[in-house]
């Protein structure tokens, strides 16, 4: 069991999630200041997507993701910041053309992908490491859009989390890692329940955890009624959680929920199992990330 627990709260996502709770945070200000809560509550990590404020659908605007950033920053708080560096990968082939994208797909370049963590500098990014049916779409990661996209983050000097939907994107994630293109011990995040990636249960999260380096940190998280119990499975097996509205919108059937009930909800979980959250300065000292108010980097450790 993991008794020292890295506690990471998704906010908002990017998904067609804001009609059915409207807890779910869509403007800037609106998703910093759920990240300011969940610091609050405890969170060592925000992760954050960026919405269009007049339509809640999905954004890349390098201005919201730095609105967001500015105002945690200027916060009375302290929390990690992972910026999503996932956008732009959904393929809909179009009905009439199947060679084209149709409605509702969105793609981007690994340079403009990384373009707001360039930029903005976070201590953390996620990095999607392979390709899946995703739902009713095919979310595209081509393997060497991969490689640039890791060489532009490991550039930047900033930790990426290696997110894994599936076991094949563990394997490639160890291979960037034998290629020299991720530094230091790797951060995995292991996503679990998205339709058709790896399922929500134990099997699934014990067979990734057991193909990870031995070097590596690692979390899980998985969606719906699978949230806590998947982060009570992570802190069990050895590993970190997460949990937000970009994964679930409900602290309990019928009930939904806000971003720093989630995290209350998994803070007293932790406890209960005899554990603790760590500090976002505990985390960045575990992680060897870069403080963004001195712009040193820890030499790793931590509790």
């Amino acid at each position: 069991m993991n008794r020292n627990v890295i506690l990471t709260c998704a906010v908002t996502g990017a998904g067609d999630t804001t009609g059915k709770n409207p807890h779910v945070p869509i403007t800037p200000q609106q998703i910093a200041n759920d990240c300011i809560t969940a610091a609050k509550a405890g969170a060592s990590v925000a992760h954050i997507h960026v919405r269009d404020p007049n339509t809640g659908g999905i954004s890349h605007s390098l201005d919201h993701f730095r609105e967001v950033m500015e105002r945690v920053r200027e916060a009375n708080v302290d929390i990690v910041m992972n910026i999503t560096a996932g956008g732009g990968g959904d393929w809909i082939p179009d009905l009439q053309d199947p060679t084209r994208g149709g409605p509702g797909t969105d793609i981007q370049t690994p340079a403009q992908r990384h373009e707001p963590v360039g930029e903005l500098l976070p201590e953390l990014c996620t990095l999607d490491c392979g390709s899946l049916n995703f739902g009713d779409m095919v979310y595209v990661n081509p393997a060497d859009w991969l490689r640039e996209h890791a060489r532009l983050v490991q550039a930047a000097g900033v930790k990426p989390e290696l997110e894994c939907f599936d076991l094949g994107h563990v394997w490639f994630a160890r291979q960037l890692q034998q290629e020299g293109l991720i530094d230091g011990d790797p951060l995995y995040q292991l996503c679990l329940g998205i339709p058709w990636g790896a399922e929500a249960d134990t099997e699934s999260m014990l067979a990734m955890r057991n193909k990870l380096p031995e070097n590596a940190h690692w979390a899980a998280f998985g969606i719906g009624r699978h949230q806590m119990p998947m982060a009570a499975q992570a802190i069990l097996l050895g590993g970190h959680a997460r949990v937000g509205l970009e994964d679930n919108l409900f602290l309990k059937k019928g009930v939904l929920a806000t971003n720093g009930q989630l995290v209350d909800h998994a803070a007293t979980l932790i406890e209960n199992l005899g554990g603790r959250i760590m500090t976002p300065a505990e985390t960045r000292a575990h992680l060897s990330l870069r403080d963004p108010k001195t712009g040193t980097v820890s030499a790793g450790g931590g509790v």
